[in-house]
């Protein structure tokens, strides 16, 4: 019986590792743009008033190229907004949109312009996101030193979770195992026990022989 729950398991497992794959960068894309969108709506208490207005109808002009998928008229109103606004936190909403948009249409180098500006202008939420696509647009462009270095920047307590998880992945692709698996293991520990995001980080540990669950269960320190 054992035997076949292992098998079970491993195949559970196995899916699991190709479902990540192919969708794990879209997951952590869409998850931190909703939190991106958060942190916005709390900054907007501070920008009112006619730049506060004008701005806003500059990125509903830029929410609508998003949308139609079209990245070159978003990067435009990006930039005029980044000269005209460039203290408004809607601006940097509007650089992680745009980049967003552009990674979708294969401009990576122009994703990773306007992730740089939002990386180096914008608040610890906002350039923390930023940080965090930029590692994973390296990670994915194999340039590990850089990938690791974004995650360095990231300052923000709220997203440390989210970074060592990263961090772990780009440590795993470099062959790092053992320190990776330190990696999500520090992810896992700050992530809450009911979040669906912490069952990923678990499932990684798992594949690297490290699940922390069975270490609880064992009297092992996870």
């Amino acid at each position: 019986m054992a035997t076949n729950l292992d098998l079970q398991e491993q195949e559970q497992l196995d899916e699991f590792k190709a479902f990540w794959n192919q969708w794990g960068n879209l997951i952590t894309w869409t998850l931190t743009l909703v939190l991106a969108g958060f942190a916005a709506w709390n900054g907007w208490n501070w920008w009112q008033g006619q730049q506060g207005a004008k701005a806003a109808l500059m990125f509903d002009e830029l929410d609508r190229a998003v949308q139609a998928g079209e990245p070159d008229k978003a990067a435009k109103v990006f930039g005029d907004m980044k000269e005209r606004y460039a203290g408004a936190v809607v601006t940097q909403q509007a650089g992680l949109l745009t980049a967003r948009t552009q990674f979708d249409k294969g401009q990576i180098d122009a994703a990773i312009t306007s992730l740089n500006w939002v990386a180096e202008k914008g608040n610890d939420e906002h350039a923390a996101l930023a940080r965090l696509h930029l590692a994973s647009v390296h990670l994915d462009k194999k340039a590990y030193d850089e990938a690791l270095k974004q995650l360095e920047g990231v300052k923000s307590p709220e997203f440390e979770a989210l970074s060592q998880d990263r961090r772990g992945d780009v440590l795993k692709a470099q062959g790092k195992t053992a320190e990776a698996i330190t990696a999500w293991r520090a992810a896992w520990d700050k992530l809450d026990d009911t979040s669906e995001y912490r069952r990923i980080v678990e499932a990684k540990l798992t594949s690297a022989g490290a699940a922390p669950v069975a270490a609880a269960a064992s009297g092992a320190k996870p």
